[in-house]
């Protein structure tokens, strides 16, 4: 027996994207367990329309409204499960806040999700993105999560191997994974932590804080207020944080690129390619603080397009493209949106 769905027509979705972008849904469903999505999987009514699986709308653009069905993963619960292998495994439900969730074990003074501190967003949304930040990702902490197939009606637990996690990436974002919406996530949290202090802007702010030996809540702390800093608070300035992939090209092209412009800021990578700064090569392109329209570029962080009032997401989308065309005019180097477009 399915339960009954309290299905919502012609909703609007400007309050459930952190870049406040109007648009409306043609059928929206809260969802907080695996029963309601085979029930929709086996109405007729809705098992042909397009879906939409809907976290804290911190990555993803409206450019128009959705013909389909949204479903907006609300279910709550956290709980710790044990230890296993030197590592402390806690699982949390796909709804929950991002956010809360860190501090949550930062309150029990567990470490390891620090450095993804005031991330917005959702935990079932982290590992779709791989979301990162600081020297860590979500792989680095990744154990498991528990997935419903929209195509089979199957519930399947997928393991870091099987998410095949690459920068900002991972199964989710493509055809072999797209029928797959995530339940709960659980990570293994390490029992004997060390702080990770391999980004430089991290470990400097941990030095003039006069932090000889952090805790992982200490560690979030210095977080926050890196970001509160640097990028704008969503429920103030719509945005979705950092809106371009930090582009990576050869070792080759890094090199003629340094030749030309010394400044260059570059991170060398295990293969031997290098890790631009997208926000820097937008910044050299005069873009910080300018404007198209109802859309800009923030003033203290070139990486972050904000909605100045009443931007659509047409206007975004002008300001993304000019800004890819200065920098590959500049540069000959492609940056890449993070947010899907809806």
């Amino acid at each position: 027996m399915h339960p009954r769905l309290p299905i919502l027509d012609d909703y609007p979705l400007a309050s459930l994207n952190t870049f406040r972008i109007p648009a409306r849904a043609r059928h929206y469903l809260r969802v907080s367990n695996a029963a309601e999505l085979d029930a929709v999987r086996g109405n007729p009514a809705l098992s042909g329309l397009p879906r939409l699986v809907l976290g804290g709308g911190s990555n993803m653009l409206f450019t128009r409204d959705f013909d389909g069905i949204v479903l907006h993963m609300t279910g709550l619960g956290k709980e710790v499960l044990g230890e296993q292998d030197g590592k402390l495994l806690v699982r949390a439900q796909a709804g929950e806040n991002w956010h809360a969730f860190v501090q949550w074990t930062l309150a029990q003074g567990f470490g390891g999700l620090e450095n993804l501190s005031l991330i917005p967003g959702t935990v079932g949304a982290a590992p779709i993105q791989n979301v990162g930040a600081y020297g860590t990702e979500t792989r680095d902490t990744f154990h498991s999560l528990t997935a419903y197939d929209l195509a089979s009606g199957e519930t399947r637990t997928l393991d870091a191997a099987a998410c095949r996690f690459g920068y900002r990436d991972s199964i989710f974002k493509h055809a072999q994974g797209s029928t797959l919406v995530v339940l709960d996530v659980t990570f293994a949290l390490p029992l004997d932590w060390t702080p990770n202090l391999r980004y430089a802007e991290l470990a400097n702010a941990v030095e003039a804080a006069g932090l000889t030996s952090p805790t992982p809540r200490e560690i979030g702390q210095t977080v926050e207020a890196i970001r509160r800093r640097k990028l704008p608070d969503p429920a103030e300035i719509g945005n979705a944080g950092s809106f371009f992939k930090n582009p990576v090209v050869s070792g080759e092209q890094c090199a003629q690129l340094l030749a030309q412009y010394p400044a260059l800021v570059h991170h060398a990578q295990p293969d031997g390619s290098e890790k631009l700064a997208a926000g820097w090569l937008i910044d050299q392109c005069g873009w910080k603080g300018k404007a198209l329209g109802a859309a800009g570029v923030y003033p203290k962080q070139a990486l972050v397009l904000v909605n100045l009032g009443d931007a659509t997401g047409q206007d975004v989308v002008r300001l993304a493209r000019a800004i890819q065309a200065d920098v590959a005019a500049r540069y000959g180097v492609a940056l890449e949106p993070e947010p899907v477009f809806i």
